[in-house]
């Protein structure tokens, strides 16, 4: 065929250098007048011999095309020529088709499955046709890729050596499973947040919870949803894949349904879903959804988690801030647990958050006035590294040298501590790698964690304690109730150093009781510290600036830009090291300003990551845009450490999280019935 077009260009050159040639003889005898030329070469003449050309021009392209044609027939053949009968067939049985290309992927042959489908390829380029094979080709994708071609699926490889494209038809196949994953089993459970809350404070209370309870049943309905009512203020839910996928994409509109009944309540009703896929075996679901419903609670509810078996979680709405559950009787019978479960162990290690604030701090001396109280060996797990500065300077400044040195046992000696027996207390945090000893989390076979963040999806594998109120100010709060309200004879003392830096943990978590989060219970607790002779004074004084502190806080403040309505957002410079603390306090500032709803500062806070706090007026779930960049937190302040990333790289992160999600996090504050 190469060859056959190599002589049709030969031909046509020397049939085009031939007219060339007569033109220049013909130019020069007419214009030397040449044997006089010019009175043979009449107007006649010339139209003669053009049309003369014009004809041998059309007789030879006629015959070329002609030729071309001929070739064409002769090198068209079937598949049945190419490849056999009964190869033929055993492709048509497996519904296998063949394209061929060219060194410029040009299609030169298909066989008959693509003409039978009247699909005509021929002389194109095959990766314009279907763009998705370039990366099949340059290797991007190994061995195969699935495309769509008129309604019809196939799962092509690429013969690289041949030049040939495999297409095999997989449309009944990828019907199938389509199919079965559109009715794949699903479970979940819905759950009234505040159902006593709601019951006990409403005007008309019977009338909003009868009418909340209908809303879910509607919803349900109308996404084919089998509900049914467990208990008063839970329904278990049974759906199919495909139900669960049209809830998801009307962004499970029920939680804002709800929460719009009650808008003008003291206290509003919300609700928590969980659902659960992914797994053929039910009882395997009831476990997912069971765990997803717990995160959906523990992060203050209002909120849908969807559980995939072998994937991340996903989060729908989250919109409003956690209201106040707890109740003395629950906290009582929660710390008579934890009690429990230290006279149990041979030995405790108490630890919280690497650059652990004076609230992580706090609470961890919190854990060891208990276990002092029962007369357990307790040690904190610290690092000077790992220790904010203020947080540092409080404890080094509130007990001797000697002291310290019992108290404390470094992360890299842990593990010689670390006993079948022991028993691990996570305070102020619950992500194991975030804690100051990841290492100590993977291997302990006992932990309890105590937080007051809200939960995200990593959490602490089969804790034989938790404790997750994300209503809370802080996790110095937290322990200061449980100590309060255990049942032992005689009570929990705290020294008075122990409870000054504890009520120093809750001044900084609660912004000095400004914080959306500070509540009678933050008080209660501040006053049950005050009465452990906690000085205020001096817990004050560890949270002070020094000037060159207040200085930079100035200068990062003074970068302020706003990049939309209510949302403002700073950063230090790149050759600076900052303090996280200090980053909180510049965004805590910029929230003091009319019309700030969020504001978010960036920072380095050493050579090789960078930080963004978050704080919120609790218009906007800061929680779910720094889980977004891959930080966590409270609905109103959380943070996002950025590993090996720029001051430049971490502010498009943040604008880029911003423009995509801010709509999803934005809300209306509720009252809060604290």
């Amino acid at each position: 065929m190469k060859k056959a077009f190599r002589r049709i260009r030969l031909a046509y050159t020397i049939f085009a250098g031939i007219e060339v040639i007569s033109i220049m003889v013909l130019s020069i005898l007419y214009f030397l007048n040449l044997a006089s030329f010019q009175d043979i070469y009449t107007p006649q003449v010339s139209l003669i011999i053009v049309l003369v050309v014009i004809v041998a021009n059309l007789i030879f392209c006629g015959a070329m095309m002609l030729t071309v044609l001929i070739l064409r027939h002769k090198n068209d053949l079937t598949s049945a020529q190419l490849l056999g009968q009964d190869v033929q067939s055993a492709y048509n049985f497996g519904m296998l088709g063949l394209i061929l290309v060219d060194e410029n992927d040009t299609v030169i042959w298909y066989s008959d499955m693509f003409r039978d489908r009247d699909i005509k390829i021929l002389d194109d380029n095959i990766l314009l046709w279907q763009p998705r094979l370039k990366e099949l080709k340059s290797g991007a994708i190994d061995h195969t890729t699935k495309i769509l071609i008129n309604s019809h699926y196939y799962e092509v490889k690429y013969l690289r050596e041949a030049r040939l494209y495999l297409f095999k038809d997989t449309t009944d196949l990828q019907t199938l499973s389509d199919y079965s994953k559109a009715k794949a089993s699903v479970v979940g459970i819905i759950i009234i947040d505040n159902y006593s809350e709601v019951g006990g404070n409403a005007g008309d209370s019977s009338s909003l919870l009868s009418k909340v309870g209908d809303a879910i049943l509607n919803y349900a309905k109308a996404h084919k949803v089998l509900l049914r009512r467990f208990r008063n203020d839970a329904y278990f839910a049974v759906c199919d894949f495909a139900s669960l996928q049209e809830m998801e994409d009307d962004q499970f509109s029920i939680l804002e349904r709800v929460r719009i009944m009650g808008a003008k309540e003291s206290t509003p009703p919300t609700l928590s879903v969980g659902f659960a896929h992914g797994f053929p075996d039910f009882n395997k679901l009831n476990e997912m959804v069971t765990d997803a419903i717990d995160i959906a609670m523990s992060r203050g509810g209002d909120q849908a988690v969807i559980s995939k078996y072998g994937d991340e979680l996903k989060f729908f709405g989250g919109k409003t801030e956690a209201l106040e559950t707890r109740n003395k009787v629950k906290v009582r019978v929660l710390a008579d647990s934890l009690i429990a479960t230290i006279k149990l162990a041979k030995n405790v290690l108490v630890l919280g958050h690497t650059d652990a604030d004076m609230d992580a701090i706090g609470s961890c001396l919190g854990i060891m006035a208990m276990c002092q109280h029962l007369k357990k060996p307790c040690r904190m797990v610290y690092d000077p590294k790992l220790i904010e500065r203020k947080a540092r300077a409080a404890f080094i400044a509130s007990f001797p040298r000697e002291q310290i040195a019992k108290m404390i046992v470094h992360p890299k000696d842990v593990l010689s501590e670390l006993k079948p027996t022991t028993l691990v207390i996570l305070v102020d945090c619950h992500r194991p790698s975030l804690s100051i000893a990841p290492r100590l989390i993977d291997r302990a076979s006992k932990i309890v964690v105590i937080d007051h963040h809200r939960r995200s999806e990593e959490f602490v594998e089969m804790p034989v304690f938790s404790y997750i109120e994300p209503s809370a100010s802080s996790a110095s709060e937290l322990i200061s109730e449980l100590i309060h309200y255990a049942t032992q004879n005689p009570k929990i003392s705290v020294s008075p150093a122990y409870a000054t830096i504890m009520l120093s943990g809750i001044f900084l978590d609660s912004n000095f009781f400004k914080t959306k989060t500070t509540g009678i219970r933050t008080f209660e607790a501040s006053m049950l510290l005050k009465e452990f002779g906690a000085d205020n004074s001096k817990a004050d004084d560890f949270l002070k600036d020094e000037f060159e502190e207040y200085s930079l806080i100035t200068q990062i403040a003074s970068t302020l830009k706003t990049p939309h309505v209510g949302i403002v957002y700073c950063k230090a410079e790149e050759k600076y090291n900052v303090e996280p603390a200090t980053l909180a306090k510049v965004a805590n500032q910029c929230l003091q300003m009319k019309g700030v709803n969020a504001s978010f500062v960036i920072g380095k806070i050493s050579e090789k990551e960078a930080r963004i706090s978050c704080r919120s007026d609790g218009t906007v779930n800061v929680q779910l845009l720094a889980e977004k960049m891959g930080g966590g937190g409270h609905f109103t302040g959380a943070a996002v450490p950025l590993k090996n990333m720029s001051i430049k790289d971490a502010e498009a992160s943040l604008l880029d999280t911003l423009t995509n999600y801010l709509k999803k996090a934005q809300t209306t504050p509720n009252k809060e019935a604290r």
